[in-house]
């Protein structure tokens, strides 16, 4: 079996150190100031081998949300439309970027006991914002393919 806190950990910091912006798993990182990512486990659904099973693969779901906002050093500014599609553009670059010359991942999942072997977008939500507000959210899930190593 693969452990999912192993997985969540790397991918963060996967998308932290790529991109140079603060990830938060699950709520805002603490003291900071959008724009920022957000990464959620989704549930998982089991099905094949028993739990026990140390040869079975696994297929996790993560949802990055990425999150515009206002400059806190600019009174008037607020988050855009743009700027949400660019930090979605960048969570699709880091998460499924190959490299052309030799297709392997531009950034490598390093999971101890696990090997990544396929990633994909899942679902791409796109913008969730209320005009009104200040902030604009960009939603996409990824799936990562794992086997024990």
């Amino acid at each position: 079996m693969i452990d999912r806190l192993p997985v969540t950990m790397a991918l963060s910091a996967m998308l932290a150190t790529a991109s140079g912006m603060p990830v938060g798993r699950g709520r805002r990182p603490t003291g900071a100031e959008p724009p920022y990512y957000l990464l959620y486990a989704m549930p998982v659904t089991l099905s094949g081998p028993p739990l026990e099973d140390e040869n079975a693969d696994a297929s996790l779901i993560y949802q990055v949300t990425s999150v515009s906002g206002p400059t806190t050093e600019l009174p008037d500014s607020y988050g855009t439309q743009d700027q949400a599609e660019w930090m979605g553009d960048k969570a699709r670059q880091v998460f499924l970027g190959r490299d052309p010359g030799t297709g392997l991942w531009l950034y490598p999942l390093s999971v101890t006991g696990a090997r990544n072997t396929a990633r994909s977008l899942d679902i791409e939500a796109g913008a969730m914002n209320d005009p009104a507000d200040a902030i604009i959210s960009y939603v996409q899930r990824f799936r990562f393919d794992l086997t024990p190593a």
